[in-house]
């Protein structure tokens, strides 16, 4: 590893000073540092060189990622199918997928550098929006794609089919497809169940269905989903809750499993489970 990419929520309260401590920790052992752009007036005077966060994936061997898990889902989709391995610090809220605190920076590092870290590749999907048999958009997830009326619309008809065969139809406020990263975000609210982050699987996760039968399903990964929508009313298609396009009325979306995987730094010890009783209070009475 020669060259590390930072990225940081610029309105973070501790970000300016936290990215001040890696230029200084990093330069100190050979590394070279790239900031991305909106980053780097967190360091004015660090001399170091600067890259968007489309372009910054392509050029480091690694990347640390200070903010919330919102700032992580972000840069995953910049990192496509490039495989930089990510290390998220939490600098915010939750975060789930920033795992590892501020306090577990450096040494997280150390163990990085030393090979001691686990890399867990997660699956993303890739959704293409079909408007009378063109692609009108095409949008990668690392947590869920998700299909969802307006404030002030009716409840929507949505039809799925898997691998081209009719599976069921939805009356409902939307619908949610999710990773098994993305189970424990907008799908565990729904009722949706959680998945292991690195089983190869997705969820169709139902919101405010308008039946009682219509409960989550839970497919292999390899399944190619199609969504259509039998309503005229404002509707949109988001992906990781973060970018959005309208959908009309017969617009066909397609779910499958994307070719890119993330690849995320974590301490042997902080397995899955630990996040679950530390972040959602799994297990507790």
């Amino acid at each position: 590893m020669k060259r590390v990419g930072i990225v940081a929520k610029p309105d973070a309260g501790e970000a300016r000073a936290v990215v001040g401590r890696l230029i200084e920790w990093l330069g100190a052992r050979g590394l070279k540092v790239l900031l991305e752009k909106e980053t780097a007036p967190l360091a004015p005077d660090a001399g170091v060189s600067q890259a968007s966060r489309t372009e910054l994936p392509g050029q480091v061997d690694f990347l640390i990622v200070l903010g919330g898990d919102g700032t992580l889902l972000a840069v995953a989709r910049a990192v496509g199918d490039l495989g930089i391995p990510l290390l998220g610090v939490n600098l915010g809220g939750l975060g789930f997928l920033t795992a590892t605190t501020l306090d577990e920076m450096i040494p997280a590092l150390e163990a990085f550098l030393q090979g001691q870290m686990v890399i867990e590749e997660r699956m993303m999907l890739a959704a293409r929006v079909r408007r009378s048999e063109r692609s009108v958009s095409e949008l990668l997830a690392l947590n869920d794609v998700v299909i969802m009326k307006s404030a002030m619309s009716r409840i929507i008809d949505l039809s799925v089919s898997v691998e081209g065969q009719s599976a069921t139809a939805y009356r409902a406020d939307g619908l949610i497809i999710a990773t098994p990263t993305g189970s424990t975000a907008y799908s565990l609210s729904a009722g949706g169940p959680i998945l292991f982050p690195t089983m190869d699987a997705v969820v169709l996760t139902p919101i405010c269905s308008h039946t009682l039968t219509a409960r989550p399903v839970v497919l292999p990964g390899t399944q190619r989903i199609e969504v259509t929508l039998f309503s005229n009313q404002e509707v949109m298609l988001t992906v990781d809750g973060q970018v959005g396009v309208g959908l009309r009325e017969r617009d066909t979306v397609e779910v499958q499993r994307a070719a890119s995987r993330i690849r995320l730094v974590r301490f042997p010890q902080k397995h899955f489970f630990s996040v679950l009783r530390t972040k959602l209070k799994w297990g507790e009475r």
